[in-house]
């Protein structure tokens, strides 16, 4: 029985020296010091934890299983080996036939089936109000209900591994115990829940504050409120947008320093429109939005972002720049640390051969070359 074998080098983003990894089906077979330095750099590959839509591809806006095949090989263009499909608030039929079609694409294709380990569903369990409720349809907020859950994981063969919900619901605790109790991790996120509402929702197993500093008030009392509160909780991971518009350098910075990089990441939140050129759009997310020449998506007619337009990679070379990490750090944000809190594999023998080999541009931006999705290159585009 043959195994096809390939070995790739580049500089450990960790050490800054050569390192080779050998492939053999899909696998990582070896980590070795050494190997060519072509002046490339070769990393585990880039996981989104949060992913709405990518050039032209929407998840939200009635899909089918092609639209999710062609998503992923836009992705994987982007930069990003694997990812989360994420679906906002919508009608209870929407939601299913959207889970139903992300399931029927990973069983037509096993390297889609590898891209996309779990769903993430955003909503519809959120805040009501304008401002935390961001561009979500208001007509499809509701509350949290096991039942409905489990239609959903009904219409995807389990697939939903991340729910991300207001705390302030009266049916939280109930609800988290019983996603926590089916293997179902639960994040925090559009919000204006109160200090204890936040911390009964950790109590019964919340994990993880999504996209940290949006999805909230315009206005919020200096304290207490939702963000102190999320990034005092040691309990919690924290996801960020660094795209440059959903937090500004200094927001960022001090947010990350308060809640450790060892308990952050960063996700894309892209949208459809991510990767398109500048124009006003009507979309199923946020109805008619701009998405303006410096990467700013907002809906029209009001100051609130509808998703972020950048690609995740986007983000590592902006949490760079915004907070002083080192390529190390930035990359840990958006490979391992994503992984960690879903016992994903990382960067070990025996582990899906997910890569990304990639170059630095002058300014430090990480420019993508190949990437690799269970050892199966795919050329960046740029």
């Amino acid at each position: 029985m043959s195994h096809a074998t390939t070995s790739i080098s580049g500089r450990d983003p960790e050490t800054g020296q050569p390192h080779a990894i050998t492939i053999v089906d899909g696998r990582i077979s070896g980590i070795a010091p050494g190997g060519a330095d072509d002046g490339h750099w070769l990393s585990l590959g880039l996981f989104d934890l949060q992913l709405n839509g990518f050039a032209g591809h929407d998840l939200n806006g009635g899909t089918d299983p092609q639209t999710v095949r062609d998503l992923a090989l836009a992705v994987h263009g982007s930069g990003v080996s694997r990812f989360a499909p994420t679906l906002i608030t919508a009608s209870r039929a929407a939601l299913i036939d959207a889970l139903n079609a992300i399931a029927q694409a990973r069983d037509s294709d096993p390297l889609v089936k590898h891209a996309i380990p779990f769903v993430h569903v955003e909503g519809p369990h959120i805040a009501p109000e304008n401002g935390p409720r961001g561009a979500h349809p208001a007509e499809h907020v509701r509350p949290p209900d096991l039942d409905e859950f489990d239609a959903w994981q009904a219409a995807c063969g389990n697939l939903i591994g991340l729910v991300t919900l207001s705390p302030h619901w009266p049916e939280t605790a109930d609800y988290v115990r019983g996603l926590r109790a089916r293997g179902v991790h639960v994040a925090l996120g559009h919000t204006n829940a109160t200090t204890d509402q936040i911390s009964a929702a950790v109590e019964a197993g919340a994990t993880l504050s999504t996209h940290l500093g949006n999805g909230i008030a315009a206005q919020l009392p200096r304290h207490p409120n939702p963000i102190w509160t999320q990034l005092a909780e040691d309990r919690l991971w924290a996801s960020f947008i660094a795209d440059g518009h959903h937090l500004p350098p200094e927001t960022f910075k001090a947010m990350l320093r308060a809640k450790g990089l060892e308990r952050s990441m960063l996700v894309s939140d892209a949208v459809a429109l991510a990767g398109c050129p500048p124009a006003i759009h009507d979309m199923p997310v946020g109805g008619r939005v701009e998405l303006k020449a410096n990467g700013r998506l907002e809906v029209v007619g009001t100051p609130f972002l509808a998703g972020a337009a950048a690609s995740l990679v986007f983000g590592i070379t902006t949490a760079r720049r915004m907070a002083g990490l080192t390529l190390a750090e930035a990359l840990r944000l958006a490979t391992i640390n994503p992984r960690t809190p879903f016992q994903l594999p990382t960067l070990t023998v025996g582990a899906p051969a997910d890569l990304l080999r990639f170059r630095l541009g002058e300014d430090g931006s990480v420019i993508p070359e190949t990437v690799y999705v269970a050892g199966q290159p795919f050329s960046a585009k740029h």
